[in-house]
């Protein structure tokens, strides 16, 4: 092997132990509200946790003999269970108006994200021109140092505009193979 993957093989194996390290520190942390959990947590590490509270939460209303009394929820495990339904719910709500651009990037209609977000076109649209307001904002602003580190710039948010101006039915210029049926 040579030299290059057996330092890439190496560096992976790391990067590995780490993550479960991680994963460990995680699994023994406890969460009573939303910033206990914090920003870097996976989306699907906060809900298995969710969900083994919410289990232990159901085992109370089991039969006595069904578990042990250390294996049923208490007032921690619904704290828990609230906090992390929170977190989870600000996790999914921060990428949702940039996933909508990406969907019309792709070629999704207005009304395929409408009915996947289970509201209006005109709604749907509504995403997006705060998202990229707000961006452009960010561009233009203090907090980007002036350089336009972060946010959208002019152009993208005249790019992003344009996509609100889509008909319901009508897509993106993209490549075929992008778009979606």
């Amino acid at each position: 092997m040579s030299d290059h993957r057996e330092f890439a093989h190496d560096d992976e194996r790391h990067h590995d132990q780490e993550r479960r390290q991680e994963y460990e520190q995680w699994q023994a942390r406890t969460v009573r509200c939303p910033e206990d959990v914090p920003v870097t947590t996976p989306l699907s590490w906060m809900a298995e946790k969710h969900f083994a509270h919410g289990e232990r939460l159901a085992d109370r209303r089991l039969p006595a003999a069904y578990r042990g009394s250390a294996e049923r929820g208490d007032a921690g495990d619904a704290l828990a269970q609230l906090a992390l339904g929170v977190r989870i719910a600000r996790a999914v709500e921060q990428y949702r108006a940039e996933t909508v651009h990406e969907a019309l990037q792709l070629g999704a209609t207005w009304s395929q994200i409408a009915t996947a977000l289970d509201l209006g076109t005109d709604e749907a649209r509504g995403i997006l021109r705060s998202h990229a307001d707000g961006q452009l904002r960010l561009y233009e602003s203090e907090d980007s140092g002036g350089a336009g580190l972060l946010g959208m710039s002019p152009e993208q948010h005249r790019a992003a505009m344009a996509l609100t101006a889509l008909g319901d039915d009508e897509t993106a210029g993209v490549p075929a193979e992008a778009v979606i049926r």
